[in-house]
């Protein structure tokens, strides 16, 4: 274990083994940290962090620190549970779960396992981010947002609370997502629209061609063929086989809160953008 005699640990922290603490960073209250993890200059690891194995935090990066909420009880702090294999770039931020007057249950923000923070980007309180995640520079999060199993969100992009972005999507760069983002689909926009099925990374993840094939006819029954919501899912049951990603997308829809992303706005309209024209 390495503590630079600069950093500040407060007493009840746990650490695990090979440690490196780095110049100037403080650790607060009740966080533990996992075997081979690195703290670099700067950092701040707030009160009730629990982090894994294999997490590094570069230069200036502020974990599980308090919410940027107004109803945050002052004086009390949340929980943030963080995984393994995770990298937080420069300046990153994740906040803790708000603690309310009333409250009860046992909230937290969580994230997974081998997500990549570039940085600058931003997780606010009580998010649920997956494995294997990469939110790229300036990218942030409102609070509640769940993001889930390898979805990438491109820089400078927003997404609002409460929003859900499916597994496997793609949120292109400067993006306002105000609904939920459909899994398997690139998304992007202001406000986002979707242009269809993530296709180079549904290749890169070794999804088959059928796979991808059926994805691409659930995405024009959603977005291509003048049918309501409840239509398309509807023909998605009747036309498309069942399989793995047909009940994710079928699922995904029933459970969306806020809404999907919509398409293009007409078929004219998507024939001239060129990322429609090559995932279509």
């Amino acid at each position: 274990m390495s503590i630079h005699p600069t950093a500040i640990v407060h007493p009840s922290v746990e650490l695990g083994k090979d440690i490196q603490i780095q110049p100037y960073a403080i650790i607060e209250a009740h966080v533990v940290i996992g075997d081979n993890s690195v703290i670099g200059p700067y950092c701040v690891i707030g009160s009730g962090t629990v982090m894994g194995k294999n997490n590094h935090c570069f230069a200036g990066a502020q974990i599980g620190i308090l919410p940027q909420d107004l109803k945050h009880v002052k004086g009390r702090y949340g929980k943030t549970l963080i995984g393994d294999n995770n990298t937080f770039r420069e300046f990153v931020t994740i906040s803790s779960s708000t603690v309310y007057a009333d409250d009860t249950e046992d909230k937290a923000t969580r994230i997974g396992n081998d997500c990549l923070f570039m940085a600058c980007t931003h997780v606010a309180h009580d998010c649920h981010v997956g494995n294997r995640v990469i939110m790229a520079n300036n990218s942030a999060l409102a609070g509640h947002v769940t993001v889930e199993n390898y979805a990438s969100i491109g820089g400078l992009s927003g997404v609002h609370q409460f929003c859900t972005v499916g597994q496997y999507s793609f949120v292109g760069a400067m993006s306002r997502v105000g609904k939920d983002v459909l899994p398997y689909m690139i998304t992007e926009g202001y406000p986002a629209q979707c242009f269809g099925p993530n296709v180079i990374g549904l290749q890169r993840a070794g999804f088959s061609s059928e796979a991808i094939s059926r994805i691409r006819q659930m995405y024009r029954l959603l977005y291509r063929s003048n049918l309501n919501t409840q239509q398309a899912v509807e023909a998605i049951l009747e036309q498309v086989e069942d399989s793995p990603e047909r009940q994710i997308i079928l699922d995904f829809i029933k459970n969306s809160k806020r809404g999907l992303s919509k398409g293009p706005l007409s078929p004219q309209e998507a024939q001239v953008n060129p990322i429609s024209d090559e995932l279509v």
